[in-house]
């Protein structure tokens, strides 16, 4: 199954979270932006994956076109773990981590929608899951930045079924707000995306306790900052985090520090379902549940759905709680009434993204790269 072609594309989707957008992660959240990769084979088949993602889409475009695509036409797309070998030792010296890892992930993701086209199987299929039509899903609210903004879209969340529900907000009286808009039955989340030193994520951490949250996901800056994440975690409010990592040596340092009680690999940054398969099975000897991160659309919400089915099918899957303009793949990307959603039950990924949702929100031309 020779890679005759590669196509790369970018998207820019509009959406709606019931306010306007507040800033942060460097992100100014109006719409969603999507690199997607086209990996086409002699046989007939095509690959579909994405890569991190966000306001860093172009670049990830960038180190795939320029460095990867060269590498990659005329190549076995069956051969996933020697081409994951290869072209990972040949980048290491452009960075461990950021728009190299995650174009790799988006190759990833697209050679595995290969594989489980190949052999006619959904991916949780192939990697020896069992069947389920959906999953729990948790309410992943942008950051309100008011307390009256943040109880309301809570109320919201709560109105469409969903029984969990993550903030992104750092600031007390956010935090306190959505508890007393939801009550004490449904289960809340805070992800700070990494604001504070050990010191003030500890004085945090005391005032949250009385809170009941399910996790404090990642307080203290830097992420890599394992021993000071573990004193957090020592206040006694679960910690999460992950989703910054670089692989899977940074997670046996996480584990080993003793830093987590829940690890949030991202598919789309951490090198794909080849890299999470590592992960989940490294977080299982160390007794760490495995709930992955997802804030994200594209192809990786597919590759994400079929993981967590396979590997954490009773951990709740992390959904944006946002109403975009337009589905690259229609109903597999709702929630129902009840907060769960669909499991894709087709081959590979399940779903080929509709290209007239591409073409409609495309930034700029995709590019196609072919053999010769």
């Amino acid at each position: 199954m020779k890679i005759t072609a590669i196509e790369t594309r970018l998207t820019r989707i509009p959406f709606d979270m019931g306010a306007k957008p507040v800033a942060f992660g460097g992100v100014g959240w109006q719409a969603l932006n999507t690199f997607w990769v086209r990996v086409v084979t002699d046989s007939g088949l095509e690959g579909w994956g994405e890569g991190f993602g966000h306001a860093c889409v172009p670049a990830t475009r960038a180190a795939f076109d320029t460095q990867l695509v060269p590498a990659l036409l005329g190549q076995d797309a069956r051969d996933i773990a020697g081409l994951r070998a290869r072209l990972s030792r040949m980048l290491h010296l452009f960075g461990r981590n950021g728009p190299h890892l995650y174009a790799l992930s988006a190759l990833d993701i697209a050679l595995w929608d290969l594989a489980g086209k190949a052999a006619n199987l959904p991916l949780w299929r192939l990697w020896g899951g069992t069947p389920r039509p959906r999953l729990r899903a948790y309410a992943s609210l942008l950051r309100y930045g008011a307390p009256d903004l943040v109880a309301a879209a809570c109320q919201r969340a709560v109105a469409r079924g969903y029984r969990d529900i993550k903030l992104h907000e750092i600031e007390l009286p956010m935090i306190r707000a959505a508890r007393e808009a939801i009550g004490p039955d449904v289960r809340l989340m805070v992800d700070c995306n990494c604001p504070w030193t050990v010191g003030q994520a500890t004085a945090m951490a005391r005032e949250l306790s009385d809170l009941d949250l399910t996790w404090l996901e990642e307080p203290v800056w830097p992420p890599e900052d394992h021993a000071g994440l573990a004193r957090v975690r020592a206040e006694g409010v679960p910690i999460a985090a992950g989703e910054n990592a670089g692989g899977l040596q940074e997670f046996r340092a996480a584990f080993a520090a003793g830093s987590l009680d829940v690890a949030q690999p991202s598919v789309i940054k951490i090198g794909g379902p080849s890299a999470m398969l590592e992960i989940a099975a490294l977080a299982t000897a160390h007794g760490v549940r495995l709930v992955p991160h997802n804030a994200y659309f594209g192809s990786g919400y597919l590759a994400s759905l079929h993981l967590n089915a396979t590997l954490a099918p009773e951990a709740p899957f992390e959904r944006l709680f946002i109403d975009l303009e337009a589905s690259p793949f229609g109903d597999l990307l709702s929630a129902d009434a009840d907060g769960t959603v669909p499991v894709p039950q087709g081959p590979g990924l399940g779903a080929d993204p509709d290209p007239s949702v591409l073409e409609r929100y495309a930034m700029g031309s995709p590019t196609l790269h072919r053999e010769g």
